[in-house]
């Protein structure tokens, strides 16, 4: 099920020879979600052709668990004074680790 996204995605894909770039807005929706091997995270642009785009990742849990590692090795790096942000990350934080920590299955 996809939700509005509540801020801003920049997606840059580079090759050799090619560069894409996208960004992604709060007239975006997204999706992210596990399954049996990893992260599922989906943005999507709608509209007309020439703006529509969609950005389909999976990670599998072991590089995920790096990422999650390697932010928080990085976190101090956040502004103390950006309240917010560090407020919003502490609180999805803590509700996906007591996710984890659930037997039953929690659904937004």
């Amino acid at each position: 099920m996809t939700r509005p996204i509540p801020d801003k995605a920049e997606i840059a894909l580079e090759y050799p020879d090619k560069l894409y770039i996208g960004t992604f807005e709060r007239t975006a929706r997204f999706d992210a979600h596990l399954d049996e091997a990893g992260i599922s995270l989906s943005l999507h642009r709608t509209g007309d052709a020439d703006v529509r785009k969609t950005v389909r990742m999976h990670i599998h849990y072991g590089l995920f668990a790096e990422i999650l590692r390697d932010l928080a090795k990085t976190v101090s790096a956040l502004p103390p004074a950006d309240e917010a942000h560090r407020e919003a990350l502490h609180d999805a934080a803590l509700e996906f680790v007591c996710a984890l920590n659930s037997k039953t299955v929690v659904s937004s």
